[in-house]
């Protein structure tokens, strides 16, 4: 690259901006991105060999005045330009190319993928002024109709080998970056908030753009951050996971948040169009956008997945959290239980949260043993102070794993910690008597709190400094989709 770089014209136009509510503000941001494009080079209006028509015409794409015909030809037009001043092909870059098709999703679909599909093809296709191009983006340009004509694009994706240490940073390129800016930082936090990528055959990839931003904020703030929450898919993303159509999704995503795999079948040729219809295909979307990363090729299309680090848990906690709390009930009921819980009023704690999971839980299959959803759905409600607290889960404490610990994050500020254990039973059959019933609830909460001070596993709230009287204890045993934490009495 160092042997070539200088010796060509760079267009360079990012469509990583460009989406709106309506095509016509979408449209607009895509034009914008255009026009600063076509800022880069203003000094062609300066040569004398172009004719002043051709100069009208740049003029009208920088005053944003053209009219759409001419911003679909834009690319072409100015590469046009570039060869003629310099007698050199043009090298033209476009990032995130189908950011705008994104946006469009179950929107404005179709007139995004015209206006992309023109522009592009003005670039790329039969456009005897370039030199090479540089595509990058979520989809695979061949599917989405934008390049029909195109039979020379070399197409590279994160499922295979080549140029796989090139979708983000290495571990050493990182070091390289920290000892460069002189970040007093550790490395390992570093590495656990935006590490975890494998593409191809190639682990240890970092999110490029979180290093970035990490590095140009650490000294003001010092607080590792979720960069990735305005990016362009994340909107998309959030609609898949609310959408109550999708229930198997949010279930899948707890037992991620519970940092376990899950196995999916992930399809390369991948069209956001086959969204409406093959509602599974959100899996490959997650894998192509960089918030699930790969762990096993297990058969030809199937691939074990997982969430990638801290980074991207955290937006899919938020995820969950911000769902909760669309429904102005949820969020009364999901405050009122966890300033009982913390006030360790565990009656009030229980009542408001049989009312959260009357709710939420109607939409899942509870019958399977699947205590990650109980255990997962438990640490996106306690996101909602994860401000306050630090939220861990099944880690070592004492001689054992406890299922949920909440640790204030300033012990001066917030004096009580929380212990959970979680349990699971079959919910009361229609055979089965109140009092027979009763009895295997009040045995597991028996049980859950005995394992709680048997194995001690309050003891990291205890070293972090906290008094035992400050140490709430809690069983939560779940019968089918009802929770109970406190003895059932005759009453």
């Amino acid at each position: 690259i160092k042997a070539e770089q200088g010796k060509y014209p760079v267009i360079y136009l990012s469509l990583k901006d460009a989406k709106g509510n309506n095509w016509e503000d979408c449209l607009n941001e895509i034009k914008q991105e255009i026009t600063n494009s076509f800022k880069m080079h203003t000094h062609l209006l300066n040569n004398t060999d172009l004719p002043d028509y051709e100069k009208t015409k740049y003029k009208k794409i920088l005053n944003e005045t053209a009219n759409n015909s001419d911003y679909k030809n834009s690319l072409y037009f100015l590469s046009n330009l570039l060869y003629r001043v310099y007698n050199k092909r043009v090298v033209i870059l476009l990032d995130e190319y189908d950011a705008p098709i994104q946006s469009a999703y179950g929107k404005y679909y179709d007139d995004a993928i015209s206006f992309v599909r023109g522009l592009m093809s003005g670039a790329y296709k039969d456009n005897s002024y370039l030199y090479k191009g540089v595509i990058t983006g979520i989809l695979r340009v061949s599917r989405e109709s934008i390049f029909s004509g195109l039979n020379n694009a070399g197409v590279f994706s994160i499922l295979q080998n080549k140029f796989s240490a090139s979708f983000g940073f290495t571990e050493e390129e990182v070091k390289q970056l920290i000892n460069y800016f002189k970040l007093d930082i550790s490395f390992e936090s570093v590495k656990a908030w935006y590490d975890g990528y494998k593409f191809g055959r190639t682990e240890g990839i970092y999110n490029p753009w979180s290093i970035l931003k990490l590095a140009t904020n650490w000294e003001d703030d010092k607080k590792f951050r979720s960069y990735w929450v305005n990016t362009s898919s994340n909107d998309l993303i959030k609609t898949e996971i609310r959408d109550k159509q999708n229930a198997y999704i949010r279930e899948d995503i707890f037992k991620l948040i519970d940092d376990k795999t899950i196995e999916k079948d992930i399809e390369e040729n991948f069209v956001f169009s086959d969204l409406l219809t093959r509602k599974t295909l959100v899996w490959t979307l997650f894998v192509y956008s960089g918030y699930l990363t790969i762990v096993d090729n297990i058969s030809r299309k199937k691939y074990s997945l997982r969430i990638p680090n801290e980074e991207l848990k955290t937006i899919f906690q938020d995820t969950i959290q911000e769902w909760f709390e669309a429904d102005i009930n949820v969020r009364r009921e999901l405050e009122d239980a966890i300033d009982g819980l913390l006030k360790n009023n565990l009656r009030r704690f229980e009542r408001n949260l049989k009312d959260i999971v009357a709710g939420v839980f109607s939409y899942y299959d509870t019958a399977k043993n699947n205590e990650y959803i109980y255990h997962a759905y438990l640490l996106g409600l306690f996101a909602f102070i994860g401000h306050d607290y630090i939220i861990k889960s099944n880690r070592e404490s004492g001689e054992g794993r406890y299922d949920v610990m909440l640790i204030p994050r300033n012990k001066e500020r917030h004096k009580t910690g929380v212990v959970i254990e979680i349990k699971q039973l079959k919910k009361q059959g229609k055979k089965e008597s109140d009092e027979s019933f009763k009895e295997r609830i009040n045995n597991e909460i028996k049980n859950a709190k005995n394992q709680i001070n048997r194995n001690k596993y309050y003891q990291d709230l205890l070293d972090f400094g906290l008094n035992d009287e400050n140490i709430v204890k809690v069983p939560i045993v779940f019968a089918g989709k009802e929770p109970y934490v406190n003895e059932l009495t005759d009453n």
